[in-house]
């Protein structure tokens, strides 16, 4: 399971000059819980019930993904980072067929 700490959670507080941007206070369970299914990469579906329903978790992602409000949220999560070093690792494998190194008539 992944919660949000006090650290990052002082971070996406709603800046005050922005009366569309979503009320973050009270729904630190949902948050952590998208963040969670993010990471993990299963379906919505799938959510453990500890962050609330998931269709509730869907519904607040895909909503606030649609007005934008996912970037600077995760903007201000990666600032909470040890080194503000931003790393990537690709598992993805793909298995070529016997055939496809070489065409017909030639290599």
């Amino acid at each position: 399971m992944f919660w949000l700490n006090d650290k990052q959670w002082a971070q996406i507080e709603p800046p005050a000059n922005k009366p569309d941007w979503p009320d973050t206070r009270c729904d630190r369970r949902i948050i952590s819980g998208i963040v969670h299914m993010l990471q993990c990469g299963a379906r919505w579906r799938d959510c453990l019930p500890d962050y609330g329903p998931y269709t509730t978790i869907y519904n607040r992602f895909n909503r606030w993904a649609k007005r934008g409000h996912w970037q600077a949220i995760f903007e201000a999560l990666a600032r909470c980072g040890k080194d503000g070093v931003t790393l990537s690792i690709d598992s993805t494998s793909i298995k070529a067929h016997r055939s496809a190194s070489g065409g017909k008539g030639g290599a």
